[in-house]
């Protein structure tokens, strides 16, 4: 079977440690139910990534080399 999430097309995804997901949440004045959602079965997930856990999707970008977004994971 293919790894989706190995493709040269997939954006690079991390998951971040608590630390780094409330550095995001005060720079964004947001909790964690409002960031965008991903659900778990997406195959460009990292396999850790868990239910609650928040991911950070790293693109190019044409306009600022790279764009940065952050993902909620859900069932």
């Amino acid at each position: 079977m293919v790894d989706v999430s190995q493709h040269n097309l997939v954006p690079e995804h991390s998951v971040l440690d608590e630390e780094d997901v409330e550095e995001v949440l005060a720079e964004y004045d947001i909790d964690r139910t409002d960031l965008p959602k991903i659900e778990r079965r997406d195959a460009a997930l990292p396999e850790e990534a868990g239910v609650g856990d928040v991911v950070e999707i790293v693109r190019d970008s044409r306009t600022t080399d790279r764009a940065v977004v952050y993902r909620l994971v859900v069932e």
